[in-house]
């Protein structure tokens, strides 16, 4: 119905910035609110970024707010992940979801479609 492919993670030191892209595909129309994920091995899957694409209203955690910012560019169904002043806990798998209701959320529970993820390594 619809699929999600990441791109854009890789290793970066400590302080720096990278910036992940989420490609959307198939059945588009009916994603509504869209969002970033990061989990790590053993621990469940965090919410780090949510969008409302009918209002382009955003919300982050209190862990990224000020370094993250979701973007998403409509015309080309992409979504997009600004990461600034990364450190050593920002190191973790990161997923693109998307759903089909129309509030932005954290909780990866509300999300039906996800990517396969992208790594992203901070080096201290």
């Amino acid at each position: 119905e619809v699929q999600l492919v990441e791109s854009g993670g890789g290793s970066v030191q400590a302080g720096g910035s990278l910036r992940l892209s989420c490609k959307s595909s198939g059945y588009t129309i009916i994603i509504n609110a869209m969002g970033w994920f990061r989990q790590t091995p053993g621990k469940d899957r965090e919410g780090v970024a949510s969008i409302a694409l009918g209002d382009g209203t955003t919300t982050y955690p209190d862990s990224v707010k000020g370094r993250f910012t979701i973007s998403r560019d409509k015309s080309e169904d992409m979504l997009y992940l600004q990461m600034h002043n990364l450190t050593a806990e920002d190191t973790a798998m990161y997923f693109c979801a998307a759903r089909k209701g129309a509030l932005k959320s954290l909780d990866p529970s509300w999300y039906t479609y996800w990517g396969q993820g992208t790594q992203v390594s901070v080096s201290s």
